[in-house]
């Protein structure tokens, strides 16, 4: 009967240490995106994960106490039982050192404990998490009604020590690294993985860095005649829409669709100016962040707007195009990069995307030009 009641206390003790290191290893495991899965999936393991993953202290401390009861009993049992089994034998001696039944005992707790209890269940715990979920959520719902006192001393005590809750412990470098193990384990591809860390940067990104330059703005006078237009610059006809001025460049009072001037010419109106189909220009500064301007141009419908620096005078011109450039990777110079004069290199980047997009003249300026050569 003693032996019984010694085997007895051990497995006890261990199965429900094994129990604990098990649902606490798949819960910890479980990640937002699954609980929210099971959440939409409906029934009562998605409300009850939802509940546990929003409330984390609840269900770990049903475990831990738990497990302290398992460790603590399990102790006191085997040891009381192993001391009745054991009480004649004096222990023997080991390289001139005499250990004790005792010693022998707690050696054999602590051993099996350590493999069947702690390495064993975690590793098939965040391992096969996915499949354990269901048993976990539901056993623990099990346990924190039973063990509800002590559940809630436990929370009293940690409430006072856990920091602010509303503060997110994912950061967008967390995510960034997230998205670089993705592709690596080949969840995203790498085009995938670009997009999405370009979105999570989005917000450092300011008009300025994805605006076409004011030395390289396709743009013309608004006093020119729609055929002076069409005879004179039919290559600026590639652009759906550009800009017009009134005496400077610096003075941008609108822009024009390359559809209506087409359409005026059909019409036989192309003696008119190009001010009589101007449409109003969006105007931002050049530090307006990149996330905000793509939701003003959805809300105002429109695809380019005029970027003016502090002062108000032109910067230059900012296009939707520009946005979905820049989110699907668009390459962005900024301060971090390694180079003396970053002003001199943005300004020869951004000529060279201008040369590749046609954008090398400037329309008004380049008809003065050929008239004085």
């Amino acid at each position: 009967m003693v032996y019984f009641s010694l085997v007895v206390f051990f497995l006890v003790s261990i199965i429900f240490s094994f129990l604990c290191s098990i649902w606490e290893a798949v819960l910890l495991s479980i990640t937002p995106s699954y609980a929210q899965i099971k959440l939409k999936e409906g029934g009562k393991v998605g409300q009850l994960l939802d509940e546990f993953k929003d409330n984390i202290d609840r269900p770990l401390s049903a475990i831990l106490t738990l497990n302290t009861i398992a460790h603590t009993v399990g102790a006191i049992g085997v040891g009381a039982q192993a001391e009745k089994v054991f009480e004649s034998s004096g222990g023997f001696d080991l390289f001139g050192f005499h250990i004790g039944v005792n010693a022998i005992i707690a050696t054999v707790m602590t051993l099996a404990i350590l493999i069947l209890s702690e390495i064993i269940p975690k590793t098939l715990g965040a391992n096969y998490w996915k499949r354990l979920t269901n048993f976990t959520v539901l056993s623990l719902d099990f346990v924190i009604k039973i063990l509800f006192p002590f559940v809630w001393l436990s929370q009293k005590i940690t409430k006072s020590l856990k920091k602010d809750k509303s503060k997110s412990i994912l950061s967008r470098a967390d995510f960034s690294a997230m998205t670089d193990i993705g592709e690596k384990t080949g969840v995203f591809k790498e085009g995938e993985s670009k997009i999405i860390k370009n979105l999570l940067r989005f917000n450092t990104i300011r008009t300025k860095d994805v605006m076409t330059p004011r030395t390289v703005v396709v743009a013309s006078n608004e006093e020119m005649t729609i055929n002076e237009f069409y005879e004179k610059y039919r290559d600026a006809l590639r652009f759906s829409r550009v800009p017009i001025f009134k005496e400077a460049k610096d003075q941008i009072t609108g822009f024009f669709l390359k559809d209506e001037l087409l359409q005026h010419i059909i019409d036989k109106k192309g003696d008119q100016a190009l001010k009589s189909i101007k449409r109003d220009i969006l105007i931002v500064n050049e530090q307006f962040p990149i996330p905000d301007l793509f939701t003003k141009f959805i809300e105002t419908r429109e695809h380019i707007a005029l970027v003016v620096d502090e002062f108000g005078g032109m910067a230059g011109i900012a296009s939707m195009e520009d946005v979905i450039e820049t989110l699907l990777g668009l390459e962005i110079v900024d301060e971090m990069d390694n180079s003396e004069d970053m002003q001199d290199l943005a300004r020869r980047k951004w000529e060279q995307r201008a040369k590749d997009l046609g954008l090398i003249q400037i329309i008004g300026e380049a008809e003065t030009e050929d008239e004085n050569s």
